[in-house]
């Protein structure tokens, strides 16, 4: 088993999941509790290599494909889908016109394209349903049992959907979303506010609360939001980005804790 990577000295798991110090934990979806970071990956990859590929022949220029590694990790893995349409045509210095919510699938914008990468990903899951990560989810039935009180913080619209999909819906008290964010004006991560509001939802205060996230910016709105421990959860190797942006600990797999039924 890989050595925990720690900003701190970390005994095990007792010594963080501790209800001297915390009441409340917060798992971010993708990458933590399920599987789908996956599929998010290859459907952004097949989204941007569709429109690449075209622009590289309509402009006479090379084809660089997305790089499911570099790209996504840096550019879009835990962002709004927009932001992370955003953010990764800004690195190739491109420039789209930004469309509308309802521009369709492919369209040459922002939205149009997250609408394709939407639109993959809702045929992807219908096609085979979401696996878990057994550690995490053994972790979380624990914690709730000793008394903590567990939510979910994801960027995804599709966030409910796939925890249906996964059976793990009844394990958390409260979801925020990327619904949730656009219905009350939340600002997305790498930014705090989600996290906030599903720490205050639950009747704690960031302090008081410990983040479990994947991706670079998950972490980095844990440190910003002054949360009690954000752990980042390395499932790429990625322990030093995870660290550079905020984490307090970063391990491969929850069941490092040794905190298992």
């Amino acid at each position: 088993m890989e050595t925990s990577t720690t900003k701190m000295k970390i005994t095990n798991g007792e010594t963080i999941f501790s209800k001297k110090v915390c009441d409340t934990i917060l798992f971010d979806l993708d990458g933590v509790l399920t599987t789908t970071e996956k599929i998010h990956s290859a459907c952004w990859k097949k989204t941007f290599d569709e429109f690449l590929r075209d622009r590289a022949g309509e402009c006479r220029e090379k084809f660089v494909p997305f790089n499911e590694t570099y790209d996504y990790l840096e550019y879009v893995d835990g962002k709004p889908r927009y932001e992370g349409v955003r953010g990764f045509l800004l690195s190739r210095g491109i420039e789209l016109p930004e469309g509308a919510r309802n521009s369709p699938p492919g369209e040459q914008s922002v939205f149009g394209l997250g609408n394709r990468k939407n639109q993959l990903f809702t045929e992807t899951l219908e096609k085979e349903p979401p696996g878990i990560y057994e550690t995490s989810v053994v972790l979380a039935r624990r914690l709730k049992k000793a008394g903590f009180r567990l939510g979910v913080v994801s960027s995804s619209r599709n966030c409910r959907a796939v925890m249906a999909a996964a059976g793990i819906e009844s394990l958390f008290e409260v979801t925020v979303d990327g619904v949730t964010a656009a219905e009350k004006g939340l600002r997305g991560k790498p930014e705090p506010d989600t996290f906030i509001e599903a720490a205050s939802a639950l009747g704690s205060r960031p302090e008081r609360s410990i983040i479990i996230e994947d991706a670079a910016a998950g972490v980095a709105a844990g440190a910003r939001g002054g949360f009690g421990l954000v752990i980042g959860v390395a499932r790429k190797q990625n322990e030093e980005e995870l660290l550079s942006n905020g984490a307090d600990v970063v391990v491969r797999d929850l069941g490092e804790f040794g905190l298992g039924e």
